[in-house]
Parts: C-alpha cells; structure tokens; sequence
C-alpha cells in the first residue's frame, strides 16, 4: 500500500496526502477578492520528500497562485487577475477580471496509487455574464516504479455558452513581446530565482522563453536545507498548438507555462468546445536534460494511460 489519502473539507478543497505528507491542497472554492479572477489552485505543493515548490500570493504578483489555469485574453475579459495588457498604454486595470467558479464536484476517488478529482466550473465576467462552462479533472499519482517523483494530471475542457466571440490570446497576440503566458502556469517559491531551466538538450536561462517544445522543466534551491527539487510539464500530443511555446522566468522568479495562445490567437466561438491535457511531474533534488526527459516520459506515461 502507498499510504497515498484524500482529506476532502468539503465546500472548499482537498488535501492529498502521503504518508503524512501533504503533496498538494487543491482550493476549488477560493477566497480571492475580484481584482484576483478567483478560480481554483493548488497550493501547497511538495515534493514527497515534503519540499514546498509552490508561491503562493507573491507580492510583485498576488494573483499567481500556485498552480492555476489561468488566462489573460479571453475576448475582452481577463481569468488571470490584476491589470490588462493594453498596447501602447501597458497594463491598465480595466474592470473585467472574471473568475472560474465550481458547480459541482463530479467525482472523488481514492485508489492504491492514485487520487482522481473531477468538477464542474462555470466562468463569470466581472459584470456577471454567465460565458463559459468548464470540465476538469485532476489526478495524483505515486508511480510504484519511482520512489521520488510523483505526477499531477490536469484537463480541461471548456465551452464558449455565451453569444460573443471569445477568441483566446495573450498579451503577446495583444502587442507585447515575449509574453504569452496564459494557461496551466506553475509559479515557484521564492528561493527558486535564478533557476535552472531544462529543455530537451537544454540547461539554462530565460533565452529559452518562447520557444516550441513537447516539456520543459525547473530545477531550484530551497531555503533552510539548500537542497534542490525539480518540476517538469509535459504537453499533451493531441493540445491545440502542440508543441506549445514556453513561457518561463528564472530571472525575477520562477514559473514555467505551456503556452498555447503564446504569440497566436486560438479561435473560441459560441458553441466551441475546446480541450487541453498535461502532466506535472514533481521530484526530490536536482535534474539535467537527460534525467528530465526521463520525468517528462514518466509524466507523459501516465497521461496517456
């Protein structure tokens, strides 16, 4: 047995643990204030060794919540929170930040290896026009396989029910360069900046922003003990956009993103349906290209499962 649990507080999130480990608390009925665009998060996350690689509520950017889905361009209304890029003027806080607001936990089960959580989301304007229902599901997985790693699992699938027009973008597709960030985005802790960013055939810095490929991954440091742990996302082949653009920073912090409205607007017209899958993979201490593509193969295994 794995010892892997769910601790449900219902009516707010649940808490997966292992071994008396809390590896991560998904808040699917958040608190945030407006100027926020309140939608679900997981934060904490850790490592199973207990290392926290998440920030939560950073002050240069408090509506980065550990790891969120997350969107700035959406038509006119903006699910990432805070101000809007708008070209020539730079960010303005305009009042539309929507937020992603759960209906109904579909499903919770707990497995030998595995935790599976489904709900239900739908999407309000800041004005409070009903525009988009959404799908999600998450899983977390303690591979028998691997004694330091574990896998989170997310898709969405989300429906335009409004009459508009809700063509996805970024604020690259709205003029600022190198800056389509905008969808599943992981922020790290503090003491994660100045990080190394790993791609394949690839260690590094920010230079890799923007560039195409099917994972990337973040080693960083932590305070107190100094020891290091590693993040890899792995893009799902069937994404729209896929490989995807990156958006990453290790310079001011640490974040890693798959971006697939990077620097091209995905059209989201009233019926549209559209569907994106990924994995996370967390483990204890540090990574090069080789050992990440590994991690990214694990993740994409059970993806695909």
């Amino acid at each position: 047995m794995s010892g892997l649990a769910a601790l449900h507080d219902v009516g707010r999130a649940v808490d997966v643990t292992l071994g008396g480990t809390t590896l991560a608390r998904y808040v699917y009925v958040p608190t945030d204030v407006q100027l926020e665009s309140p939608r679900p998060y997981l934060h904490p996350v850790r490592t199973r060794g207990g290392d926290l690689v998440t920030a939560f509520r950073p002050h240069d950017h408090v509506w980065h919540k550990g790891i969120a889905w997350s969107l700035p361009v959406v038509g006119e209304h903006n699910f990432w929170g805070g101000p809007t890029y708008v070209h020539g003027e730079g960010y303005v806080q305009l009042e539309n930040d929507g937020s992603m607001d759960h209906v109904a936990l579909t499903s919770l089960a707990v497995a030998d290896r595995r935790v599976d959580l489904a709900h239900t989301l739908a999407w309000h304007t800041q004005a409070g026009a009903h525009v988009i229902d959404e799908q999600r599901s998450l899983a977390f997985v303690v591979p028998a396989d691997c004694d330091d790693a574990w896998v989170l699992t997310f898709e969405t699938t989300m429906t335009n029910v409004s009459s508009a027009d809700l063509t996805i973008g970024s604020p690259t597709t709205r003029g600022r360069e190198n800056a389509g960030y905008g969808g599943l985005f992981w922020r790290g802790p503090r003491s994660f900046t100045g990080g190394t960013l790993l791609a394949p055939d690839f260690a590094g810095g920010e230079e890799v922003r923007g560039s195409r490929g099917p994972w990337m991954g973040f080693v960083g440091r932590h305070d107190e003990t100094g020891g290091s742990s590693t993040v890899v996302m792995v893009d799902d082949p069937d994404n729209p956009s896929h490989p995807p653009q990156w958006f990453a920073r290790t310079e001011l912090f640490g974040c890693l993103n798959p971006a697939p409205f990077f620097s091209t607007e995905v059209p989201f017209a009233p019926g549209d349906s559209l569907r994106f899958r990924y994995a996370m993979v967390v483990a204890d201490g540090p990574a090069d290209p080789a050992s990440a593509a590994g991690l990214a193969a694990l993740g994409g295994g059970i993806l695909s499962a």
